[in-house]
């Protein structure tokens, strides 16, 4: 079949997007589903980060490629011998494609299968096959997923079912900002209630693992970023203490304002700065969870001596480290209770026209989450 896409040919183009473009839209080819795939068609794909950071060349990707690694939408056709989904399903991606099988999937933490990772690599699904084209010309699977575009052939299971009830263009963030956030909040540090926490880096993931800070019943959340606008939303969805990580002296500001620091620390915002900043507003016996992902390259660096003296943990958290068939149906029921409203944290749609302008607003960190509707 034919579809639109929005394909990426050249990594590391200068700002503005807008005028570099480094992703052009294009008609393109997609095959059938093949065994164990299943064709669905985007509704709604968010714009993230990570999408980002391939923009960037902070992440080198297999050339050409369509990103997107977080939507939701509704299941078309399924390949022979698929039968957890049907067509009519309603469904959200998931960026690790787990097997299973493994050491990691039969330890109950899908989220670090690796066997995906040769495809992720070669830019195919986790089969070795490719279902995109151009004339003839091959265009490399994205995460195995490439949901910038209208419709996506994928494994079935990247994919997991929701109720038809919930709006899809709330759903798109669940399958990245939702379980990383959440999950690092609710999984890997396993905040207690009463816990003192801090959340630094307010972007998609850092507003959802507040409001995870939120539903862990938290006593305290700190927010801390660069932007005062994000600030105030913090505040809006239940942070107790905001503080602008631009101040020369944030650090020693919070650490008196919270007697020495917090007993959780989230890093969200995927740079060495923001975890300097985690590790510096950790109490004594504090954990330091860290989600947001850098340049593949970067390095952080602490005194081996005070870790130990301190007492402090560093922990890494990926995909939340949920359990997707397990958590994404829990965190849809927060939200559909009103516990977990996603909804706040949408930045307005945008079409295939925009998405290169939608990427320079990303960078710029005035932004939450933009929603990208393919079929607009």
């Amino acid at each position: 079949m034919k579809m639109r896409a929005a394909v990426l040919r050249e990594q590391g183009k200068p700002r503005p997007y807008a005028t570099s473009k480094p992703m052009t839209i294009e008609t393109v080819d997609l095959d059938p589903p093949g065994p164990g795939e299943v064709l669905y068609k985007i509704v709604g794909a968010g714009l993230c980060h990570s999408d980002l950071s391939t923009i960037e060349n902070l992440r080198p990707r297999k050339l050409p490629t369509i990103p997107g690694h977080e939507a939701a939408g509704i299941v078309e056709e399924v390949g022979p011998g698929v039968t957890s989904l049907k067509p009519g399903d309603h469904v959200i991606s998931v960026f690790v494609t787990s097997c299973n099988e493994c050491r990691y999937c039969n330890g109950g933490r899908p989220n670090l299968c690796q066997s995906s990772n040769t495809s992720r690599t070669n830019g195919t699904l986790i089969s070795g096959a490719r279902r995109l084209s151009l004339n003839g010309e091959p265009i490399y699977h994205y995460s195995g997923l490439s949901v910038f575009a209208q419709y996506a052939v994928v494994a079935q299971n990247a994919l997991i079912k929701i109720p038809d009830e919930v709006p899809l263009e709330d759903a798109t963030i669940f399958g990245c900002a939702v379980v990383t956030g959440v999950g690092a909040v609710l999984n890997t540090a396993q905040v207690p209630p009463g816990g003192q926490m801090a959340v630094v880096g307010l972007g998609g993931v850092g507003m959802n693992a507040l409001m995870g800070g939120v539903i862990a019943g938290a006593e305290r959340i700190v927010a801390v970023d660069l932007n005062a606008d994000k600030l105030r939303i913090a505040r809006e969805l239940g942070a107790t203490d905001t503080f602008l990580a631009g101040n020369a002296d944030v650090v020693e500001e919070i650490r008196q304002a919270t007697g020495g620091g917090l007993d959780y620390v989230i890093e969200t915002a995927g740079s060495i700065p923001a975890m300097n900043l985690a590790y510096a507003i950790a109490a004594r016996g504090g954990a330091v969870v860290s989600a947001g992902l850098p340049a593949s390259t970067a390095t952080f660096s602490y005194l081996h001596s005070a870790l130990v003296s301190d007492g402090k943990s560093i922990m890494g958290s990926y995909m939340g480290s949920c359990v997707p068939k397990r958590d994404i149906p829990r965190f849809i029921a927060l939200y559909q209770r009103g516990k977990l409203p996603v909804q706040k944290l949408r930045s307005g749609t945008i079409t295939f026209d925009e998405i290169n302008e939608g990427f320079d607003r990303l960078s710029d960190g005035s932004v939450l989450r933009q929603v990208l509707q393919p079929h607009a």
